[in-house]
């Protein structure tokens, strides 16, 4: 199973849509998907179920691994280790299986950098600590014959987002033609390259019974999300930065000489924006992609929904490419 995230140290451009929409369409190609949500804020979750669904899950007692919070429940408590998920909720029936997330996870943080420093002393519990997500991923997907789990992360640096990275074999940025969006990368490549030779260190001393993550962390490539669109082509508004995206990219996150590169090959999509169709899925539960009429899609909603389908059709293929799945 491959094992992608979806990260950028800046919010708001679109990560939690694109992680939804794929884990929708890539079981269409062939590919059982485990969608995993290790944000906090729970975003992602949120996508699948309404609030009667989470208000249920929610309420679970915290000994019942039906959330990302109850598996490791027994590590924040000191009591023991992972527990496997007992609830894996299959969306559709072309849909994926999800591995809902909590708010109750940023409890999780002070854990984990407390346990990042004990791991180059080859401490047991930290180790535990710091690979849990990797476990949990690889034991939810064997157990749902997965071949991809997509990750979604919250914007930040911080010690969930190092370890949930770290579970991961290769990462896709999302980003908006922004200002912002270019300095997230500026935050964000350095950094991961950081967090790789530092879990090599850390995992070159282990010496443990339980398994850990290779901490692969390869950038598979970007996707420019939520630009405005004109007869097909981004608006000038957002020209100058989509121009500087690829030198950015290569410099801070791949640390190549920047240059100039037509087409760029690590572009792996560039979406419009979907404006009303948002909303309109949102309330449907349901990606963009599969909205019918009795959604109120029709006419030219209709028309962009089935747009939409195609885009990400071709998204889902450049990134199996990407992983050597195709």
């Amino acid at each position: 199973m491959k094992t992608i995230a979806f990260f950028n140290n800046k919010g708001g451009v679109g990560k939690t849509t694109l992680a939804y929409h794929l884990a929708h369409m890539l079981p269409r190609l062939g590919f059982p998907t485990l969608a995993v949500d290790l944000d906090p804020q729970a975003n992602l979750t949120s996508a699948f179920m309404d609030e009667e669904e989470l208000e249920r899950l929610w309420d679970y007692p915290k000994e019942e691994a039906v959330t990302v919070l109850g598996c490791i429940e027994p590590i924040l408590q000191g009591t023991g280790d992972i527990r496997m998920p007992e609830l894996l909720i299959p969306s559709s029936f072309f849909g994926p299986w999800v591995l809902p997330g909590d708010l109750g996870l940023s409890r999780f943080e002070d854990k984990l950098s407390d346990s990042w420093p004990k791991g180059y002393n080859n401490d047991p519990a930290a180790l535990r600590a710091t690979s849990a997500f990797y476990r949990i991923i690889q034991g939810a997907g064997a157990e749902v014959h997965a071949k991809i789990a997509l990750v979604d992360v919250g914007p930040n640096l911080g010690a969930i987002n190092r370890s949930a990275l770290l579970a991961a074999d290769y990462i896709v940025v999302p980003l908006a033609a922004d200002l912002f969006s270019l300095q997230g990368l500026r935050n964000l490549g350095p950094t991961i390259r950081d967090w790789r030779k530092q879990w090599q260190r850390i995992k070159e001393g282990a010496s443990v019974t339980f398994d850990l993550p290779s901490g692969q962390m390869s950038p598979a490539g970007y996707v420019v999300l939520q630009h405005a669109v004109r007869l097909d082509r981004p608006v000038r508004a957002y020209e100058k930065w989509l121009r500087r995206i690829p030198g950015e990219y290569r410099g801070a996150v791949l640390g190549e000489p920047e240059g100039d590169a037509e087409p760029d090959e690590h572009c792996l999509a560039t979406l419009r924006n979907y404006r009303s169709l948002m909303p309109m899925a949102q309330d449907a539960r349901k990606p963009i992609f599969d909205l019918l009429a009795a959604d109120g899609a029709i006419g030219s909603h209709a028309q962009l929904a089935r747009t939409c389908g195609s885009e990400f059709r071709l998204l889902a293929q450049r990134i199996l490419e990407r992983c050597g799945l195709l």
